[in-house]
């Protein structure tokens, strides 16, 4: 048969789908400068794929200009078309970035971050998701029958993420049904975010070679345990030297660190409409299902929202200073990485120049919202987010998310879980 290469150049947007245009690969050189087209009211393309509101209407172009750093290109071995692509940035015609653009809202949270304290953030993204290629059986949790049975795919996978330029850390049978889990080594925010939308991308590529798929919903069964993303954190100077650990410090917290983490505590009501973005993003964070519900830091707790985590078998402080990390559990993959990792960044920033302190009181921590629409309504109301955001990309966040949640408001606990299921 003939055949001639293709490269999709892409975005993962409000609704965490990776969206884009292809090309013929020979057009690579032109393109690298003036992208695809695209528009505003490309963005507020919804989950389930119709544009139902959107501030920019008809009128208006924009492009997706392909980051030479962000390429990916699998060759998966088996007959089928190569996996190339390119994540980019959503630029104006003449190149400037565009005030809506994912991965630009990140690059200023960490600007925000330089400016407030001289620091980087440094991250890792942990994900889980159901791979539909195996049964499910009970005590498969953790279970190296479940490990077993997953077949080829755990090692296509892996191969597709080194191949993809991304460091594989770990693959694991989960807790849950069917369950995945993997984890990829930490970057500095915007490759951190890059890998993260690439794992979930070769995740789904290994799996569809496979007649299968990975199912990342933040809550595929309703009496379940949900499909969480994990962001592992850690800050350091401009010398690249870890900014996070001070032995006997609260919580083994730097000073600066007490404060960035103060500051994911105190705007984690508002943030959480960024973090865990759908309406079934609340079914997860609910009591006995591995979840935070309470705005909290516990050291070594996985049903805190922000987690101290442990560091094994570390020989000097140094090596301690260096795997020492914090881990943001309020998050999941209906969520865009470069948002969500934005507003956490944005709001531990907000905390060091405020000079905002850890809870003191940690016996009776606040709930989280219960619900998208109260997330929403805090997120709203944060002058702080609107700054961070600007007018026009937190009103089409707003009204976005809004009609998601009322399209599916009818749904019944476990029709949501289905819907987006199908979805995610």
């Amino acid at each position: 048969m003939i055949r001639e290469e293709l490269i999709f150049v892409a975005t993962c947007d409000i609704s965490g789908h990776v969206r884009g245009k292809g090309f013929p690969a020979r057009e690579l050189g032109s393109r690298l400068h003036k992208g695809v087209g695209w528009t505003g009211s490309n963005l507020m393309m919804s989950p389930q794929g119709p544009i139902w509101d959107t501030p920019f209407g008809t009128a208006g172009d924009l492009m997706i200009v392909p980051d030479r750093k962000a390429e990916v290109r699998v060759d998966f071995g088996d007959d089928s078309a190569v996996e190339h692509f390119f994540l980019g940035d959503i630029c104006t015609t003449d190149g400037a970035p565009w005030e809506c653009c994912p991965r630009e809202f990140l690059r200023r949270a960490a600007r925000e971050l330089e400016s407030a304290a001289g620091l980087q953030a440094i991250a890792a993204f942990e994900q889980e998701f159901l791979y539909t290629g195996t049964e499910e059986r009970p005590g498969d949790a953790y279970a190296l029958g479940a490990f077993r049975r997953q077949g080829l795919f755990g090692e296509a996978f892996v191969a597709a993420l080194r191949e993809a330029g991304v460091p594989p850390d770990t693959f694991l049978a989960e807790y849950g049904a069917r369950q995945f889990e993997v984890t990829v080594a930490p970057a500095p925010a915007l490759v951190a975010a890059d890998r993260a939308v690439v794992t979930r991308e070769m995740a789904r590529a290994a799996a569809h070679r496979l007649g299968h798929r990975a199912v990342f919903t933040p809550k595929p069964d309703a009496q379940g345990v949900g499909n969480g993303v994990h962001i592992h954190m850690s800050l350091c100077d401009a010398s690249g030297h870890p900014a996070t650990y001070l032995e006997g410090a609260p919580l083994g917290l730097s000073e600066p660190a007490q404060h960035f983490f103060a500051g994911v505590l105190h705007h984690l009501p508002a943030i959480a409409a960024v973090t865990a973005p759908s309406p079934v993003s609340y079914l997860r964070l609910v009591p006995d299902r591995w979840a935070p519900t309470r705005i909290d830091i516990v050291e070594q707790d996985r049903g805190a929202s922000l987690r101290i985590c442990p560091v094994f078998a570390a020989e000097s402080a140094s090596e301690k200073a260096r795997a020492f990390n914090v881990e943001f559990r309020a998050c999941d993959a209906a969520a865009s990485p470069y948002l969500a990792l934005a507003a956490v960044i944005f709001a531990g920033a907000d905390g060091i120049r405020r000079s905002l302190p850890l809870p003191e009181n940690r016996e009776n921590p606040p709930s989280l919202p219960g619900k998208l629409e109260e997330a929403l309504d805090r997120l709203e109301a944060s002058e702080e987010a609107r700054g961070w955001f600007g007018a026009a990309h937190l009103e089409a966040y707003l009204r976005f998310k809004r009609v998601e949640a009322s399209k599916v408001a009818a749904l019944s606990p476990a029709e949501l879980c289905a819907h987006y299921a199908e979805i995610y």
